[in-house]
This record gives structure tokens, sequence and C-alpha cells, in this order.
């Protein structure tokens, strides 16, 4: 079965095609991305500005040609932070589902986290054992930790690196005492999420997704040897650290010349590094390892796993 999983984020607007059957790894065939940044359309009152919003329905439009052309059997839509706190959002919603054709799933912040803690459980497998997970959206940072495929504990907080660039970094380079006044922003708003997940187990891994930190981890991560011969990337708080000054200090434009840091990403990645850094650092990890899957790989499993179950032919 060919499904599509169209997620409309505070950054972008991703569409991933994969062949998929009950039991079976997901399979992907066409990986579609626009980039938005929604925050740029956040009017004062937080609603999203009718500019914004037709450049949203314009993505959306897009993307449900190409799942047409693929063939794509059932579509699942999900929206996240944005679209969710937006001041506009039922209107934000309502134009997006006439594009669509069909209704919207608008995921609440922990919903996230389990979608994409479940997609890192998979990639890891049992034996990880405990695993807490970061993962940097535009507008929201969510953590999980547990051991089983739902978490123990999961939280969302306001930390997206778009989301944490508008309020703070704004400035094209944005300068020391921004990235400072961002640094404690972040530990104030990351105290509670360790209080409240202080009697979660020691982790066997720390795992970071989204597209944010693994430009991180090209950029200052390194690479080891992985199971079945897949390469695998872990990301050191010290190398991050050392980063940060450096990024804080060239203009965007020419952020992508440096590895791993793509052109939809040049804008936020020092936010989404100060960000990353100052959560590893309130859960006192020293290196974390690189999911593949995120957010867009859970809705999938969790779709599969509604699937009915057939025999095998005889």
């Amino acid at each position: 079965m060919r499904l599509g999983v169209l997620d409309i984020g505070s950054n972008t607007v991703h569409l991933l095609v994969a062949d998929v059957r009950p039991g079976g790894r997901p399979l992907a065939r066409t990986s579609k991305r626009t980039v938005l940044r929604l925050m740029r359309y956040l009017e004062p009152d937080g609603a999203i500005s009718e500019e914004g919003v037709r450049a949203l329905v314009a993505a959306v439009t897009e993307a449900v040609a190409v799942s047409r052309t693929e063939n794509v059997a059932e579509l699942l839509a999900t929206a996240t932070s944005a679209v969710r706190e937006a001041a506009n959002g039922a209107h934000v919603i309502a134009a997006i589902e006439e594009a669509l054709g069909q209704d919207l799933q608008v995921l609440g912040g922990e919903s996230e986290a389990r979608f994409t803690f479940l997609a890192v459980r998979r990639w890891f497998g049992w034996s990880a054992g405990q695993i807490l997970l970061f993962d940097i959206g535009g507008g929201s940072l969510e953590i999980a930790a547990g051991s089983d495929e739902l978490p123990d504990a999961a939280a969302s907080v306001p930390l997206g690196a778009g989301r944490m660039t508008v309020q703070f970094l704004a400035d094209d380079p944005p300068g020391e005492g921004a990235v400072e006044r961002l640094r404690e922003h972040a530990r104030a708003t990351l105290r509670p999420v360790v209080a409240s997940m202080s009697d979660a187990a020691r982790p066997d891994h720390v795992v970071g997704s989204s597209k944010t930190i693994r430009s991180l981890a090209k950029l200052a991560g390194y690479p080891v040897p992985g199971w079945s011969g897949i390469e695998r990337m872990t990301l050191p708080r010290s190398a991050l650290g050392s980063w940060i000054p450096r990024l804080a200090r060239i203009p965007a434009s020419a952020r992508q010349e440096l590895p791993g840091i793509t052109a939809d990403r040049t804008f936020q990645i020092v936010a989404g590094a100060v960000v990353l850094h100052e959560a590893m650092r309130a859960f006192d990890v020293d290196e974390l390892e690189i999911s593949p899957w995120a957010l867009r790989e859970g809705v999938l499993l969790r779709y599969i796993e509604s699937l009915s179950w057939s025999a095998p032919p005889a």
C-alpha cells in the first residue's frame, strides 16, 4: 500500500511517500519539501497573516498534486505547533482542509513527542533500552523518555528554532548578547521539564531527531560504525558548544557554506544550536546519537499498526 504523510510544520511543508505493509519497514519513495518559515508571517497578535495562509495553501496544494501523481492510496495530513498555536488557527485549518479535500489532524505537543519517540524506538530497537529523545522543530522542542514504544514521560516546550530566532536572534548576525539572552530563556523554560522527569531512569541512549539536529551533527559531530554497515552519527555537547560563537558571528547567507547547513536552515541554525546545547546541559548529556526517523515515520508506523494483518499466502 502506498501512503503519504504530509507534515505541515513551522518551517516546512514536507510530504513523504512510502510503500508500507503490516510488519514491514516503510520504504520511502518520494520526499517533497517546501520551505515556508511560518514564523515570518506571524502578526503581533499571534495570527498567521493572509500572505502566510496563501503560501501555506499553495504548498499544500502542490503536495496534494504530487501525492496524486505518486498514486498515494491515503494521505495522512498532520499539522504541528505553528498552526496549532496561531490566533486564527480555525481559519488556517479550514483553508488547509479545503486545499487537502480532507480532514487535517492537528497534533498536540505531547502527541508530536509520542509519534517521534515511536519512530526512534523502532529505528534503534528494543535493545537500546532506556531512551531520552530531543526533537527540535520550528516552533517547539519535544522531549520524551522511556523504555517502551511509547514514552513514560513526554513534554513539549515553545523553544523551536524558528520561534527562538524571531524572538531573540532577529539581527543577522545576532551578536553575543542576544545569544546569551536566548540561553537564559532556554534554561528557565527547561528547568520545570527537567524536574518533571527527574524520576526517569538514566538513559542508555540519548537520541536527537529533526532536520535541525541532523544538520548540527553534520557540522559538529562525527560518524561511527553502525548496525548492518549503516553509518551512525553522534554529536558531542562540547563540540556543539564550541561552534555556537562561530555560527553567531557568521551572516546567515554564509552559513550554508558550512558542512551540513542547508539553505533552509541558515537563519535558524544558531537558535537550534543554543536550544539543543542547553537541553543537553540541563539533562546532563555529554553526547547524543542521531535518528534519521522522526515524526513523519512515527505517523506512518502508527497507521501501519492499524492495518489488518492477513495470513501469508499458502
